[in-house]
């Protein structure tokens, strides 16, 4: 059975409402997809760092709580696991202080096995983080040569916006590896100062990658390819909280292209229809997601998509 691969930082998100501490919840941009991909029955492994603290074990037992494996989850005794700070706005939006380290540890070098039509998924800065990018790049090198379908997230927060010059070389050799690359308008305008989807496509993503997605929140969801646009509108809700909207819009985006059995050589042909159907998967997912405090699908979501909705794997 094909897997999903995914590697990022895991945190302890501490949600903030109305400047009180409301909720504390494993993260992470990636971590959060993963962990809603697992409950959706995929085999998953996520490649990662803990510190070998009292937060990292809070992080290993939900891990084990959510049939995740740790083989490649690294406990570092020099590192202190990762806290963000979530503050929710009026209208539910998160505004975050990180609290991380980096390790230079050579640990991760042990990579997992990567087949062909396996899906690679990387996000966020820490894709980028001159201290490990060293690692990133034999891990997309690696799945490169398999033929994996790897799947490019810049997530690129605010509190980055000022290195966006000095990270922009990364960023388009992630781009040449990636075969869909996805962001948000945020992300956009905090790496290019530029939100229209079309000049982003067109002046920045083009050249290196032929898929792009690009996400608006209220204001839906657009597609490009060699001979595809199309937009799509979004559910209209008001939101609990949208912390991790866009890591699970990319999990219902794996989730399709897995459902509609889309393997490496099928991604230049994949009809209007068919996208039609993933990027739907993306939408439910991150809706879903909105409507909780949660920062992944809910086991009774879970149970709807797969058995009531008869959306589950062929």
């Amino acid at each position: 059975m094909r897997k999903v691969i995914g590697i990022g930082e895991i945190i302890l998100d501490i949600i903030f409402k109305d400047n009180l501490p409301y909720a504390a919840v494993p993260g992470g941009s990636v971590f959060n997809g993963m962990v809603s991909l697992s409950r959706m029955g995929l085999p998953v492994t996520f490649l990662g760092e803990l510190g070998d603290d009292r937060v990292g074990k809070i992080i290993m037992d939900f891990l084990h709580a959510n049939n995740m494996s740790t083989e490649h989850i690294f406990k570092l005794s020099e590192k202190k696991t990762p806290v963000s700070l979530a503050f929710l706005n009026d209208s539910n939006n998160a505004d975050y202080i990180f609290y991380t380290s980096h390790s230079i540890s050579k640990a991760t070098s042990s990579f997992p096995v990567i087949n062909q039509d396996d899906i690679l998924i990387l996000a966020s800065y820490y894709a980028l983080n001159p201290l490990i990018r060293e690692r990133i790049v034999e891990l997309l090198e690696y799945a490169k040569s398999r033929k994996a379908i790897i799947y490019y997230d810049p997530n690129f927060r605010k509190s980055h916006a000022s290195e966006a010059i000095r990270v922009r070389p990364s960023v388009i050799e992630n781009y040449e590896f990636a075969d869909i690359v996805r962001g948000s308008d945020e992300d956009f305008l905090n790496l290019y100062g530029n939100t229209d989807p079309e000049s982003v496509y067109k002046n920045e993503v083009q050249y290196y990658c032929r898929r792009f997605i690009s996400t608006h929140g209220s204001e839906g969801v657009n597609l490009f390819t060699e001979s595809i646009r199309m937009h799509f509108d979004t559910f209209p809700i008001i939101p609990v909280s949208t912390i991790g909207a866009g890591d699970n819009f990319n999990a219902g985006i794996i989730y399709g292209l897995l459902k509609y059995n889309i393997g490496y050589h099928d991604l230049a042909t994949i009809p209007e229809e068919t996208w039609r159907k993933i990027i739907r998967c993306g939408i439910d997912f991150s809706t879903e997601v909105c409507q909780s405090y949660s920062n992944y699908l809910s086991p009774e979501f879970v149970y709807r998509y797969k058995t009531v909705s008869k959306c589950n794997l062929n």
